[in-house]
């Protein structure tokens, strides 16, 4: 090979080894043996330096991963996924870290993991990645944050997880990410909504303007009050910013109504059913009597959800 097009291949291979493409692979790959050659990737923009191949492993060998940012998988659509699966068989591969010979852990691709253990499959393509738990950790809430279908709220816990478990200031995260600091601030604002806001937001009964309107309201019984307003009129966004405005400027009779509903909590045990809430990422609820006696309830929608908070107890 001439030298000019020598360099100019080596220079094309640098180009290729930035970005989240480094880390996770490439769809392209054709390589599909446990005889694959591994090859070694930096990633520019992390530091972080993984081996990789593309191997077929046992399905029954991989675990879900701990760091899994979504909190839902829609059951009608896993059953679709499958039979697709079954007829096509897997087109993506999913994207594991070794930890034994019998035990990989999922790096991304849990849906097509799970939709696959569902169409009876026996083995499964994957790209090996060997990483740390730090790296595993940004790799996997990285990756899931670039899909689209996240909701605001996992997206947000996402953000929040690596910046305080990957040491990450506001403007590093979104240079990781592809997003502008103030868009990265405004997703983690959302977090400092009450609980069942939240859920509403996860489950699409408002969507993230709506939520960004209620994010300025400093009150939470306000902001409950006008959730409920919003979600019995069918507010819109622009409503609901304008109806936001009217009550910071104290016009609008909601807001008294809304400071004269009785706190059930006080406000310790009211910031420590927030802040479970959020770190569970489902709806908590603390009773607590008067002679310090009470429960701490944690409801879970599936049983795919309880194993998820099973873990979350686990890691901690």
């Amino acid at each position: 090979m001439p030298e000019n097009s020598e360099k100019k291949t080596l220079k094309k291979r640098k180009a290729l080894g930035k970005g989240l493409g480094a880390i996770l692979g490439s769809s392209n790959n054709t390589e599909t043996s446990s005889s694959a050659p591994q090859k070694a990737v930096e990633n520019q923009s992390t530091n972080i330096t993984v081996v990789e191949k593309l191997d077929e492993i046992s399905i029954d060998y991989v675990e879900r991963n701990p760091f899994q940012p979504r909190l839902e998988f829609q059951d009608e659509a896993l059953k679709e996924l499958a039979d697709s699966i079954r007829a096509q068989g897997i087109i993506q591969p999913i994207t594991v870290r070794k930890l034994t010979d019998q035990q990989y852990q999922i790096i991304s691709g849990e849906r097509r993991w799970r939709a696959s253990k569902m169409a009876g499959l026996e083995k499964i393509p994957a790209y090996v990645k060997g990483a740390n738990d730090t790296q595993m950790l940004e790799m996997a809430l990285i990756e899931n944050i670039q899909r689209e279908d996240l909701n605001p709220i996992e997206v947000a816990i996402s953000y929040q997880r690596l910046i305080a478990e990957c040491e990450l200031k506001q403007e590093e995260l979104g240079d990781r990410v592809g997003k502008k600091r103030s868009t990265v601030a405004n997703y983690l604002r959302l977090l400092k909504l009450p609980p069942e806001i939240q859920s509403g937001l996860r489950k699409g009964v408002i969507s993230m303007g709506h939520a960004r309107a209620l994010v300025n309201v400093n009150s939470i019984e306000v902001q409950l009050a006008l959730y409920d307003t919003v979600v019995k009129s069918e507010l819109s966004v622009r409503k609901t910013e304008n109806l936001v405005r009217d009550i910071i400027q104290g016009k609008d009779p909601l807001s008294a109504k809304a400071k004269a509903k009785k706190e059930p909590l006080d406000f310790e045990f009211s910031r420590l059913q927030r802040d479970l809430s959020t770190h569970f990422g489902t709806q908590i609820k603390i009773k607590n009597a008067d002679d310090g006696k009470g429960e701490i309830n944690i409801p879970y929608q599936s049983i795919e959800d309880l194993n998820r908070i099973l873990d979350i107890l686990k890691t901690h």
